[in-house]
């Protein structure tokens, strides 16, 4: 699966990176994968969004969903 980064974690990474999920899993196991390669500080912080639409850890995860995380961020 495919998920795209933005503003920091596109800094630290990449335009996106590729976890492998078993059937069944949940946004908490994305998490969990993505911990191995981006800033764990700025993953804990960050938003999940699956499909255009902000997700909680319980929510299920398929391939071919569209899954982005989008970290905080500030402006002035």
């Amino acid at each position: 699966m495919r998920v795209l980064l933005f503003a920091a974690l596109r800094d630290a990474a990449g335009p996106s990176v590729d976890v492998n999920l078993p059937a069944g899993a949940t946004v908490r196991d994305l998490r969990a994968e993505l911990a191995r390669v981006l800033p764990a500080a700025l993953l804990a912080r960050s938003a999940i969004a699956v499909n255009h639409e902000y997700a909680e850890d319980a929510r299920a995860v398929r391939e071919g969903d569209e899954v982005a995380v989008i970290p905080p961020v500030s402006g002035g």
